[in-house]
């Protein structure tokens, strides 16, 4: 096993791996912008160092990063996931210089992060696939000629692509050109290429992922499967494991797919495969995320399997314990994203200090998150600051502790979704299990809430006004 490892992350999952190492008696080390110089994070490691310039350059540095590796004595680096997470030249050079990637291969993640590489990996695979271009879209004669053949709406997604980004839903022929424009210019900036690729849009789709284990011996499972339909903005808002909509036919032939997709991949450590599941109970594979995801959280209350130890025993070359037989699912498990933003004004992130901070507890509650009293957000990071998980026994009960949760939990000083996703626990439909992926789109009732207004908020914002007119 490690005896030290490096996390080349920030915030919330940096927190998250520091809590496995200390579980498997590893020392660990973070790195911080000086904008995350009292993060959480920072305090709980053993170590910690400066990274620059700028909040965010540091975190994309490679080479900084590996070199900070090697001279502190780290034997692995953990990536976390978003910025380095997905990049195969981290591992490339982590195996250069003689550092242990907590993560998969380079070429798997070469290959997964390549959309169109993958669409074509999987279909060669058996895995079923969703109609669309066979690779990149070379103009847009090309592209009006496929969507007319596989029918509208249709998907223009970014082959480099992911979290919603360089993707745009296309319902008539005539926007086709624009959103082209559009999607490769966002990957332009997002990901460094301009190459798209065409796929049918299923309307009223649930987005279904599968949780996948895989060591260096050719051991793979799954962990069952998390819906992920509720979204804003193509970004995940609400998660839920087990599936409310999947019978059991369906649900054993999609795990099944998505254990023959990460060995088509030559898949090793924690992955997810995603599909897009039809109103007729089809599914089809969308993506494979070869990182840990964020809402990994709800499959280890409902397994009790710890997924980030497991990434840390697979990396070191331990054997993978855990056969399929051994997988119980137990119960339901239900993660909402705590974010700093006004949902009222498009999702806004909204950045501050937190002038009061009060989680929730009691039985089948768990709080994964970043911030504290009198902590300032930055805002240079995603909006997500903390991560509420509850579980029961069933449905009924899951959702009713998360109402109860989510009325316990106080944050002032900054607009959070709180309030918002108060709005939705007590939708009736949500309630009933009535959701998909154009669930917000079809509610605009959710953002009539009333906002708590913080009088300590007035009463600051009058004094500093009175300071500075008679300038204090």
């Amino acid at each position: 096993m490690f005896k030290k490892v490096l996390i080349a992350n920030r915030g919330e999952v940096a927190t998250r791996v520091v809590r496995a190492c200390k579980e498997l008696d590893i020392a660990t080390v973070a790195i911080f912008s000086e904008a995350d110089a009292t993060s959480l994070y920072v305090k709980k490691a053993d170590e910690a160092y400066l990274v620059g310039p700028g909040p965010i350059e540091g975190y994309l540095s490679i080479h900084r990063i590996v070199d900070l590796a090697k001279k502190v004595g780290v034997e692995a680096i953990h990536p976390g996931y978003g910025f380095l997470s997905e990049n195969p030249k981290l591992p490339r050079l982590c195996e250069k210089m003689g550092i242990t990637f907590i993560g998969p291969s380079s070429n798997s993640i070469s290959d997964m992060g390549d959309k169109v590489m993958a669409k074509k990996m999987m279909k060669s695979a058996g895995v079923p696939v969703l109609p669309g271009s066979e690779g990149t879209i070379k103009d847009i004669d090309e592209a009006l000629e496929i969507a007319d053949k596989i029918g509208y709406p249709v998907m223009v997604k970014a082959s480099g692509g992911g979290g919603g980004r360089g993707l745009r839903v296309v319902k008539h022929r005539d926007a086709l050109n624009d959103a082209i424009d559009v999607a490769r210019s966002e990957a332009k900036g997002a990901f460094g290429t301009t190459d798209v690729f065409l796929e049918k849009f299923l309307e009223g789709s649930h987005h279904i992922e599968v949780q996948i284990l895989a060591d260096n011996f050719g051991n793979i499972v799954h962990l069952g499967e998390r819906d992920c339909s509720i979204q804003r903005r193509h970004q995940k808002l609400i998660e839920i494991a087990p599936s409310l909509l999947l019978d059991d036919n369906t649900r054993s032939r999609m795990h099944e797919a998505a254990v023959t997709a990460a060995r088509a991949a030559n898949y090793c450590n924690a992955g997810t495969v995603e599909f897009l599941v039809d109103k007729e109970n089809k599914f089809y594979f969308i993506e494979m995320n070869t990182r840990l995801q964020v809402e990994h959280t709800i499959t280890e209350e409902i397994t009790g399997i710890d997924i980030v130890k497991k990434q840390i025993e697979i990396a070191a070359g331990i054997t993978l314990n855990i056969q399929q037989k051994d997988v119980k699912i137990n119960g339901y498990a239900m993660e909402c994203r705590i974010c700093a933003e006004d949902p009222k004004n498009n999702f806004m992130p909204n950045t501050g200090t937190v002038t009061a901070y009060y989680s929730p507890g009691g039985i089948g509650v768990r709080i994964d998150g970043t911030i504290y009293k009198d902590y300032v957000i930055p805002g240079f990071y995603d909006s997500m600051v903390t991560k509420l998980i509850v579980t029961g026994t069933d449905w009924k009960e899951v959702v009713s502790r998360m109402q109860r949760s989510l009325e316990e939990f106080i944050i002032r000083g900054i607009k959070t979704n709180i309030p918002y996703l108060r709005k939705i626990m007590h939708d009736d439909d949500f309630k009933e299990g009535i959701f998909d992926t154009g669930y917000i789109d079809r509610k605009p009732e959710l953002f009539d809430y009333e906002e708590f207004e913080d009088p300590t908020d007035k009463v600051a914002a009058i004094s500093a006004a009175i300071a500075a007119y008679h300038g204090f």
